[in-house]
């Protein structure tokens, strides 16, 4: 029998300090790439390792190797070139790529990472595999070659399909766009956009597709948001104290939830029965099955310090392995 109320992740998860070291020591000359890249395995390996033995049942590489959730991509995209290091909130800054030509699929980007976390979870937990999507690609960076950003938006659509058909062909059941930009804009205009480049993006796609937003204006986003041909929309609760069910609610929710039920703005670990009672209430108030309820942080868990998110998965974990003898 499945399992009810799947745990999973967003996607990131803390950088270890190897890691860090490796792309210091990298960017002053003292490694090569390629021993960089030995790091950055060695690295998914573990963290891999680490979110089976905090329980959690669909897991995700980690994303240890990407410098940033949009230049990492950009990097890899034939098009973009390296911009100038930009502030984006409080002290962290990232360097906003540039687009300088028509934008087109080079080579797989997540897909190593993918096939390792596979191989290392060895059936123990299934593997999902995130990305960027096209229309936070677009919105993240300097475009100073596609006259109308929704064209741009389109074209890298056309490429995150090419990412979503290697996977696919690989054994990638599950996939997951990140398109955290799109909670930022209060203009229906916005998601009727984001919605037709997702329709490209999933083109003849047969594995599940998962859809992650995060951190803005997401109530403005529905009931459009329930009509992207996604299977799961994940979201997170715990920042906004659960006040998003009420929307959901409103508009008849109909598809599967990543129910973010830990904040991961707040180092505090979130007791067990604190927990089961935010999924209960979800089931409640949304009036849905368990197995469409998929737990999981509001959102990648990077910003955290290692032990503090692995607590905070492992009290997910029990939660809901205390939820499944009760429901």
């Amino acid at each position: 029998m499945s399992k009810i109320l799947k745990t999973t992740v967003v996607g990131s998860y803390p950088k270890l300090g190897y890691v860090e070291k490796g792309l210091k020591n990298r960017n002053m000359g003292k490694i090569t790439e390629n021993e960089l890249q030995k790091i950055f395995e060695k690295a998914t390996k573990e963290v891999v390792e680490e979110q089976i033995r905090a329980g959690i049942d669909v897991i995700a590489d980690g994303e240890q190797y990407r410098s940033d959730m949009v230049v990492y991509f950009a990097k890899q995209i034939e098009g973009f070139d390296e911009g100038e290091w930009v502030r984006i909130w409080g002290n962290n800054y990232f360097r906003k790529p540039i687009v300088l030509s028509k934008v087109k699929f080079n080579k797989p980007m997540t897909l190593k990472y993918f096939m390792l976390a596979k191989e290392v979870s060895m059936g123990r937990a299934e593997v999902k595999q995130t990305f960027t999507g096209p229309y936070t690609l677009a919105d993240w960076v300097f475009n100073e070659i596609y006259e109308d950003k929704s064209e741009l938006i389109m074209d890298l659509a056309k490429v995150m399909h090419e990412e979503a058909k290697k996977l696919e062909e690989a054994g990638c059941k599950f996939i997951q766009i990140d398109e955290p930009a799109l909670s930022t804009y209060n203009n229906k205009e916005e998601v009727k956009i984001a919605k037709e480049a997702i329709d490209i993006v999933t083109k003849n796609i047969n594995a599940r597709i998962g859809v992650h937003i995060c951190y803005g204006k997401i109530d403005v986003l529905f009931p459009e948001l329930l009509e992207f041909r996604v299977d799961q929309i994940d979201l997170e609760f715990a920042n906004n104290n659960f006040e998003l069910l009420k929307v959901l609610k409103e508009y008849g929710f109909n598809k599967e939830i990543g129910l973010g039920c830990v904040d991961v703005h707040t180092r505090r670990v979130e007791k067990v029965e604190e927990i089961k009672r935010n999924i209960k209430n979800a089931i409640d108030v949304l009036d849905i099955e368990p197995t469409k309820i998929f737990p999981d942080p509001d959102c990648g868990l990077k910003l955290l310090p290692r032990e503090i998110a692995f607590r905070k998965l492992k009290a997910i974990s029990k939660a809901v392995e205390e939820l499944r003898m009760e429901l």
